[in-house]
């Protein structure tokens, strides 16, 4: 049994390292869209392998670790979790790097405003993936469900940025590539929020056992 916890609490680390490079890919990839700069953009792709890497690593461990020992109660519940939300990071990892690929497209041509609202809508989003991964270091039910409270912030804000991207096309078309552009970068920090969310939902249901995806609102 000891050596399961040392494996346990292995693959507990290789998850907060693994939050860590997506965390700080999602910054790169905002920074490269704000500053204009292809070489974040070129980190990004390179961190993107060493997340893919992690990815593996940890599906085959945990996949082993429930194989070999069948873990019960709150063991399962760990293992269950931690498959799950390194799912949601590689996938939030794959967004940064679609956001770093219109951030290229963007730099080839005039910026048609100043980026306002998507840092703004960033910063909300890398702060529910913060608390996310603070409420599994810390097992904080409570935490996590102040991350599904923040998605509700995060919606505004993608909504109030296709509004303003909608009247720019409409009074310049040529302004229509781009504008296209951030909004498909403003819908992927919106879908990262969501795998932010999932991960919420996984610390709950790790600390308490309970399941509230879908009802997440009746249950704060």
């Amino acid at each position: 049994m000891r050596h399961f916890a040392l494996e346990l609490e292995d693959l507990h680390q290789r998850l907060l390292q693994m939050g860590g490079l997506v965390e700080s890919v999602i910054r790169k990839s905002i920074r490269a869209l704000v500053d204009r700069d292809t070489s974040v953009a070129e980190q990004v792709f390179q961190d993107e392998e060493r997340i893919n890497q992690l990815e593996m690593d940890i599906d085959s461990m945990g996949t082993r670790l429930l194989a070999l020992h069948q873990p019960v109660a709150r063991d399962l519940r760990f293992l269950t979790a931690a498959l799950k939300i390194n799912t949601d990071l590689e996938r939030m990892g794959d967004l940064a790097v679609n956001i770093t690929e219109r951030a290229l497209s963007l730099i080839s041509v005039p910026p048609i405003k100043p980026l306002i609202d998507i840092p703004k809508m960033a910063g909300a989003v890398e702060q529910m993936l913060l608390r996310s991964l603070g409420a599994f270091v810390s097992g904080d039910a409570d935490q996590a469900k102040l991350v599904l409270v923040s998605d509700d912030e995060v919606d505004a804000l993608r909504d109030s940025i296709y509004r303003e991207l909608v009247s720019f096309m409409q009074r310049d078309p040529t302004t229509v590539q781009s504008a296209v552009d951030l909004m498909f970068v403003a819908r992927d920090l919106e879908r990262i929020a969501d795998h932010a969310t999932n991960i919420a939902e996984d610390v709950v249901y790790l600390v308490q056992g309970v399941d509230i995806r879908h009802r997440a609102a009746e249950s704060l």
